[in-house]
């Protein structure tokens, strides 16, 4: 079968499926030709490399297919992005799609390719597949390795000036990225109550700046730890050029192997590491690290409940391949469970906030910012880490616009009897 007989019956295939769906969007297939034939050079377009994309596709139409494919860039978006691409996807049901499409074309197309070399490279393939944290500690440590000591200067290039990495607060849908940051670090620290003098503890402190944050601003004596090295040294030489070792620290080590106790403790998304068979270490940690009287802020990303834990604890394709390639050793948590806990292992709690629609617009900026910098980015982390990140950024900031993904800020403390010393109202917290 040669290739330019497979070549046209591909090409057939694909106007009929394009013009069955309906698409306002065309192909660049591996010889340079284009459906429609009169494509205009600037529209947007999906862009197949080889002929062994359709091979590959054809044998694995999967997740793991597509997540390698894209990340060589053997599928690419030219003139646009994910979004783009997901904003003029078809409405149209694949099952009914499917049955409309001419059955003999679609077979002798697929006949054609059946046996055809899937090509290369495949860049993710030898990446093993991902468990939920087991509490080892080395496994815990080459998680965390993986997705956040890719590089400093990787992550400088899309995120704030203070390097956060978790969900900004945005007054309007407007503010660029570096307020709204700074807007979720004050949230955070009025929700704690934070007072002058006050002791706070940082589970999973990332580059430290809530941490510097309610030192400079709140006048607390805080700590921070995380298990990424490039995180802590990063925030331990920003912590000695601002002068503050006398009321910030950060080190590196396990949240749970933290001594001590403090008047506040904040856990800004790091439950998504834990695991839920971690839990109670987890929870317990916390307690024990509050003093009486004080409070804990948990904010986490969760995913909405299914009608038992069984059928919550199986993934979709794009979970699975998330925890697979970005984020291994993961797992989400549905906010009623994580009330649950937080009662069950002697919290009350006072304040449960969603801030989905939050994080949908700060992974978009984050997202934009990458795609802006691509040529640095590919330099510092190569292509294939740059090409995942952004899809990565796309698809989860696409999650919380469809609320298959969601995020919850939640404020508790110790149970005990009588008043638990806050104020009557929420007034304060949103000036």
């Amino acid at each position: 079968m040669g290739a330019t007989q497979r070549l046209d019956s591909f090409r057939k295939l694909l106007a009929h499926a394009r013009e069955r769906l309906g698409l306002d969007m065309g192909f660049v297939l591996w010889d340079d030709s284009t459906i429609p034939a009169d494509l205009a050079p600037d529209a947007l377009a999906i862009s197949i490399a080889d002929e062994g994309v359709v091979a590959a596709l054809i044998r694995r139409p999967n997740a793991d297919t597509l997540t390698n494919l894209w990340a060589a860039g053997r599928i690419d978006i030219r003139n646009g992005s994910i979004f783009d691409l997901v904003a003029r996807r078809p409405k149209v049901r694949s099952k009914k799609f499917f049955r409309s499409l001419d059955k003999r074309l679609s077979l002798e197309t697929v006949l054609k390719f059946v046996l055809v070399s899937r090509g290369g490279p495949w860049p993710l393939e030898n990446i093993k597949t991902d468990r939920p944290s087991q509490r080892d500690a080395v496994e815990d440590k080459e998680n965390v390795h993986y997705h956040y000591d890719a590089s400093n200067a990787f992550y400088s290039l899309w995120l704030d000036k203070e390097m956060i990495y978790t969900c900004a607060y945005f007054h309007d849908w407007n503010e660029d990225i570096d307020t709204a940051q700074k807007n979720k670090l004050d949230m955070v620290c009025r929700k704690l109550r934070l007072k002058a003098g006050e002791t706070m503890l940082d589970l999973g402190c990332g580059w430290g700046g809530l941490v510097i944050h309610a030192a400079q601003n709140y006048g607390v004596r805080s700590y921070g730890v995380t298990l990424a090295e490039e995180q802590a040294r990063y925030a331990q030489e920003k912590i000695k050029r601002l002068g503050l070792e006398d009321r910030a620290k950060v080190e590196c080590r396990d949240y749970a192997s933290v001594e001590g106790e403090f008047d506040k403790v904040s856990a800004i998304c790091i439950l998504e590491h834990v695991g839920a068979d971690n839990f109670r270490i987890f929870f317990e940690t916390v307690r024990r690290s509050l003093k009486p009287g004080g409070l804990f802020l948990n904010q986490a990303i969760a995913r909405p409940a299914k009608r038992d834990d069984k059928t919550f604890s199986k993934k979709n394709p794009e979970y699975a391949a998330l925890t697979k390639y970005v984020f291994p050793g993961t797992e989400l948590d549905y906010i009623g469970r994580t009330v649950s806990n937080l009662e069950r292992y002697g919290f009350e709690v006072h304040d449960v906030e969603s801030w989905r629609e939050h994080y949908q617009l700060t992974c978009r900026l984050w997202h934009d910012r990458l795609l802006a910098n691509r040529e640095a980015a590919e330099h510092e982390v190569g292509v294939v880490t740059y090409r995942v990140w952004l899809a990565y950024l796309a698809g989860v900031s696409i999650a919380f616009e469809r609320n298959t993904a969601l995020l919850f800020q939640t404020l508790a403390s110790p149970r005990k009897r009588g008043p638990s010393g806050l104020p009557p109202t929420r007034a304060d917290l949103y000036r």
